[in-house]
């Protein structure tokens, strides 16, 4: 893998040495390349088996105020001639614009730690084969109701990426990610339902095992059959750990630089101003060794580094990139290409605690459609969960609506679970709001 490193920092730095020659006033690259397998079953029986050995590189040229980007797959000395020829001619011929150009070369990452991001395995097919078909196998014999698979699959991926630019920056590192997922379906008394469990992980020791993923997705689906619907009301809500990073990440679409200079954003102008609950805290930690989410530094260049975004209920920063920080007249916050490592403070309740916290009410385990407009804040999404009476699940529900709007849902959270969704980039555990509509029949 140094080997491969060396040869990505090798190529963006010839192109960033041509870019120059060649008139540009600055200009950044980056390249990646990835090898990996996919497998995927069905019943049982393999279905698909996909190797992957892609690569790419993408320069942006800057001449003044105008900018040209031009990407290639093929890494030949010619192709990165040719590409940088592009972008050049793409520059020539782009209106001016005063904030364009590479982050500032004081924010670079020139030292940055090693977070332990690579955990090379062999890529085995016939290993990826049994474990996908193991998971199947371990779902479609935990429960009679369990008719059929949608399928289990097996992904593992090994990389490099390299990121360079004309103030003499280029670095770059090495990461590994493996995941396995099995998906069935159930019947009972003419009611289907479909559910699934997965896992992903830095090292492929890390995974949980392919018998306990297909239990799980076994479990899952069982437990949804009979649903039914409810009657509309206004009632607590708790969205399920799993589902709880997708709520807040319309948070993060809200406090994004590019929401905000367009000024389709429903949280503009609201840094140092309260968002949720005085209890409420964010922090996000880009350096946890082994971190999903974990990065030394963002798309450009910039050196991540520990920060609060929310402290005792108080937005304290947006998410900028050096263009939309300059849009704002701010400066780049180093979330050029996303967020690292946010984590929820709890209010220490496990999962069966935060059922009693709410009381009556219904847990969304399931949302559906792209209802969420983030310049209003609106919410209304289809949803399915279960109904919860003296803090005790009573029975399954589906075919219902929640609605709200987002600025106040915020507010109305009341409790965050101890117990984490710890498979992406947002840790935190479930979250109770104690009011929602909730449309049933």
């Amino acid at each position: 893998m140094q080997k491969q490193l060396t040869d990505l920092k090798q190529a963006v730095e010839d192109v960033l040495t041509l870019a120059k020659k060649r008139g540009a006033t600055a200009a950044e690259a980056s390249i990646s390349k990835v090898q990996g397998i996919a497998i995927g079953s069905r019943l049982k029986e393999v279905e698909t088996v996909e190797f992957t050995n892609d690569g790419g590189l993408g320069i942006t040229v800057y001449q003044g105020n105008k900018k040209g980007s031009a990407s290639t797959a093929d890494l030949s000395r010619d192709a990165l001639n040719l590409t940088v020829e592009k972008a050049i001619e793409i520059a020539k011929h782009t209106g001016e614009d005063p904030c364009s150009g590479p982050a500032d070369k004081a924010l670079m990452a020139f030292e940055h730690p090693d977070l332990d991001l690579y955990h090379p395995e062999a890529l085995d097919t016939e290993k990826a084969i049994e474990m996908a078909i193991a998971a199947e196998e371990a779902a479609l014999s935990a429960d009679s109701r369990i008719i059929n698979s949608d399928g289990a699959s097996y992904n593992a991926n090994l990389g490099a990426k390299v990121y360079g630019n004309s103030h003499g920056f280029i670095a770059g590192y090495p990461s590994s990610r493996f995941s396995m997922s099995c998906v069935v379906i159930g019947e009972q008394d003419g009611d289907m339902q479909r559910d699934y469990s997965y896992t992903v992980s830095r090292k492929a020791s890390d995974l949980v095992l392919p018998a306990q993923i297909g239990k799980e997705a076994a479990q899952h689906t069982v437990s949804r059959l009979g649903a039914r619907k409810i009657k509309t009301a206004k009632v607590p809500v708790l969205f399920h750990r799993e589902l709880a990073p997708g709520l807040l990440g319309h948070f993060v679409s809200a406090i994004s630089g590019g929401s905000l200079y367009r000024k389709s954003s429903f949280l503009l102008d609201h840094v140092n101003k309260s968002i949720f609950p005085e209890w409420f805290n964010i922090v996000e930690k880009p350096h946890i060794r082994n971190g999903l989410a974990s990065s030394p530094f963002d798309n450009e260049g910039v050196v991540t580094k520990d920060a609060t975004i929310v402290d005792a209920g108080i937005l304290q920063q947006y998410l900028l990139t050096s263009y939309s920080a300059r849009k704002l007249g701010l400066q780049t916050t180093g979330h050029a290409g996303g967020i690292h490592n946010w984590i929820v403070k709890d209010t220490g309740q496990d999962d069966q605690a935060m059922l009693k916290e709410m009381g009556t009410g219904l847990l969304v385990t399931e949302v559906m459609g792209q209802g969420v407009n983030i310049v209003t804040g609106d919410y209304s999404r289809g949803a399915a969960g279960f109904w919860v009476e003296n803090g005790e699940i009573q029975y399954p529900v589906h075919e219902i609506t929640i609605a709200g709007n987002l600025k106040d849902l915020f507010q109305r959270i009341v409790a965050v679970g101890s117990e984490k969704e710890l498979r992406g980039s947002i840790q935190t555990g479930g979250i109770l709001i104690d009011e929602m509509q909730v449309a049933g029949s």
